[in-house]
């Protein structure tokens, strides 16, 4: 019985990221200078085009494991306008999704000088998504509600958002999911609200010649399950001779969490893990190492996240902004 309710709990604790996975999971991968995957207005907002791919593996032994790969390009489109594209796979266990987004943003500059960031900026993303479930595997025991065969459904969602450049600060807030969408995959046991909201701000600090600071946070909430995160991180950047060097520690937390039992009595926890992040730019290419660990008493496996970032910056401005902000400079 014990066994079984720490079953429930792992199941309970870990449904933040199973109803997260409609659409692009939110990790840790946004801080590897890659905010327009889970910003639309961020489309077209640097000084540069950039193109980012990842690959992300969870839990390296373990069959079917969660793992993740996601191609973005977003550049400017004349002075004001912004697009872009993200291509992805998720796969987790028999279930998978595959999807496409494109995105246009609008940007508007207040400032008088062209070196001078202060920007608003607004990004709409239309996606086309795929979700299979693989019931090849299930066995041949008979169950009126598994037909053995691949099952697949498709659905087409908006991504709204808003970001706000101001020299070293910066401020987002989007609306993943906003359409109401039912999948036909899981039949009444899906919900047609797949909601999805992002808040994040941070601020650059520190001489460029020396060490450059970035605290910032991230805030998500759930609108069905009123589930509700929040990260915590902090990035340093060294300028080089080729190029930069920089590190980043993330802090994610859940407000929501599940009892269990532990022997002594009935213990709580709640989703938590820490992600080291290091990176380095040479040049106009950039690429990141990241790393998660769930933290408490209670998890699937010992072993970590594993992702890996490869970037390429293409038809930059000859000028860059005046001031400490890598996001868009």
């Amino acid at each position: 019985m014990k066994l079984k309710i720490k079953f429930l709990f792992v199941f309970l604790i870990t449904s933040f990221f199973t109803y997260s996975q409609e659409g692009i999971p939110v990790y840790s991968d946004y801080l590897s200078d890659n905010y327009y995957l889970i910003h639309p207005s961020m489309a077209g907002a640097a000084n540069c085009a950039k193109i980012r791919l990842t690959a992300r593996k969870q839990w390296f032994g373990q069959e079917d494991a969660p793992s993740l790969q996601t191609l973005s390009f977003n550049g400017r489109v004349g002075e004001r306008s912004g697009a872009g594209i993200i291509v992805f796979n998720d796969k987790n266990g028999y279930h998978s999704e595959k999807g496409v987004k494109l995105t246009y943003a609008h940007h508007i500059m207040f400032s008088r000088d062209e070196l001078d960031l202060n920007q608003l900026s607004f990004g709409i993303s239309g996606g086309l998504i795929q979700n299979q479930l693989d019931e090849t595997k299930f066995g041949n025991v008979f169950d009126p509600i598994v037909f053995g065969s691949i099952q697949k459904d498709s659905y087409f969602n908006l991504d709204i958002g808003a970001s706000y450049n101001f020299l070293d600060f910066y401020a987002h807030a989007t609306v993943q999911g906003v359409l109401e969408t039912r999948r036909e995959l899981y039949t009444d046991y899906e919900s047609d609200n797949l909601r999805k909201f992002l808040f994040s701000a941070g601020y650059v600090f520190g001489k460029r010649d020396k060490i450059t600071w970035e605290p910032s946070i991230l805030f998500q909430y759930f609108d069905q399950t009123k589930q509700k995160s929040i990260d915590l991180n902090l990035k340093a950047y060294k300028n080089m001779d080729f190029g930069s060097l920089w590190a980043a520690l993330s802090y994610r937390r859940s407000f929501d969490g599940a009892q269990y039992s532990s022997g002594s009595g009935v213990s709580s926890q709640k989703l938590q893990y820490i992600t080291p992040i290091v990176g380095v730019n040479f040049k106009n290419f950039m690429f990141a190492y990241t790393y998660s660990q769930v933290t408490g008493d209670v998890k699937f496996d010992t072993g970590g996240y594993h992702q890996i970032t490869l970037g390429i910056n293409l038809f930059c401005r000859k000028e860059r902004y005046d001031c400490n902000c890598p996001a868009v400079n």
